[in-house]
């Protein structure tokens, strides 16, 4: 992941459930010199919300005063909140919360792009990894339903896809990626898990040590692709 010299690591979205079990995880191994996790919830200079792009760039500055980050992990995502959540019809679409959908789990993602990855290691493979969902898959989409969920994590393993494109210009070496973590037990998943099939519900811990093992084993030529939790590849 990392090239010579002292690097640090970035967990955005630290203070949920899988962020956390990132930091928690990348701190314990002590790969990196040092690891830094932001969140919407935390204050000082590592708070960071992905609907403020102010915030965003004050964070990737706070890192760019130290190592340059050979891990940057966007571990962040909305599918419900309050009374609403993935809708089942056509006749349940509401324009604003397709706005928030696509705020949260594209947009705000891809503000992170813009001002991390300039901060990379133009050597080495850096990975550049975002969480995002198997239903964000167009070719795997049989069910329907949850339009605005599914249609926001498309929308980022697109970005996913520019991104590698564009950073492969800068350093050939690079790694972006969309990462599947499976239905993990976090308040994300927590009104759904009723239909989990027995040993596919994951604690954070473990399904951040999952992404972990699978981020040590890309390769170059995985750069723009989505992987599920056992380095499977699930076509966009």
């Amino acid at each position: 992941m990392s090239g010579a010299g002292k690097t640090s690591a970035v967990v955005i979205g630290a203070s949920g459930g899988i962020g956390g079990a990132f930091e928690a995880a990348l701190v314990e191994e002590g790969a990196f010199d040092i690891v830094h996790g932001f969140a919407r919830l935390r204050s000082g200079p590592y708070r960071l919300d992905l609907l403020d792009e102010a915030s965003i760039a004050a964070a990737a500055a706070h890192v760019a005063q130290g190592p340059a980050p050979a891990l940057v992990i966007v571990a962040t995502g909305l599918l419900h909140e309050g009374d609403l959540g993935p809708e089942k019809a056509l006749r349940d679409l509401d324009p604003a919360w397709l706005s928030r959908l696509y705020a949260v789990n594209a947009i705000g993602p891809a503000l992170v792009a813009k001002h991390f990855l300039p901060l990379m290691p133009r050597t080495g493979s850096p990975v550049f990894a975002a969480l995002s969902a198997r239903v964000g898959s167009i070719s795997d989409n049989r069910l329907g339903g949850w339009h605005g969920y599914r249609a926001s994590k498309a929308a980022l393993n697109m970005l996913v896809r520019n991104l590698a494109i564009e950073e492969r210009r800068r350093n050939d070496r690079a790694i972006v990626v969309a990462l599947h973590p499976g239905t993990v037990d976090t308040a994300l998943s927590r009104p759904f898990q009723g239909n989990v099939q027995p040993g596919r519900l994951f604690d954070a811990e473990r399904a951040a040590l999952q992404l972990l093992d699978v981020i040590e084993e890309l390769k170059v030529t995985d750069s723009g692709k989505l992987f599920d939790y056992e380095g499977t590849e699930i076509p966009f």
